[in-house]
Formats: structure tokens, sequence, C-alpha cells
């Protein structure tokens, strides 16, 4: 299966999103990946990964369905990447 080249943090589909939304992202090597939601507060709402994962190409679904309407932030975080995208609930 191919490999990604850099790290990346797909656009989440759907966006804005309700209940569900899939984020996906990319990994040149195994490594230890954190991906998690905040809220506007930035409080941590939820935790979607936090693992030792292979490289390739990788995908999360996130159910909202027990978080009130409005914009939340994902955040990934690797050893040498970081990068942080905005998701928009509305129900």
């Amino acid at each position: 299966k191919p490999i990604p080249n850099k790290y990346a943090l797909r656009q989440a589909y759907p966006n804005p999103f309700n209940p569900v939304t899939t984020l996906s992202f990319a990994l040149p090597i195994e490594t230890e990946v954190s991906l998690k939601v905040y809220n506007l507060q930035g409080r941590e709402v939820i935790s979607l990964v936090d693992q030792n994962m292979e490289a390739g190409y990788h995908s999360v679904v996130w159910n909202a369905d027990n978080y009130p309407s409005g914009v939340y932030f994902v955040k990934m975080v690797t050893g040498k990447y970081l990068s942080t995208q905005k998701l928009m609930l509305v129900k």
C-alpha cells in the first residue's frame, strides 16, 4: 500500500457536519499520534487517537451526537508535526 512522503491532516469531510465527520491524516513513518478535539474555550472534549500508528493513510470518524452545535478544533500532534483544523457542528 502507498506510503505518504509527508505528514498531513486533511480537510474534515463533511464540514460543516451533523453529527458525523471523518478526519483523515497521513503518516510517512510509524509514529505516536494524538488526535484530539477541543471546544472554543480550549477544553478537550474527546481524544480520537492516542497511540502508535504505522505509516500510511488513516481516517477516524467523530460522531458528535452528544455535543452542542458550535465551533470545534481538531489538533493532530506527532513527534515532528502539529496541525489544527476548525470544525463546525451545525444541528
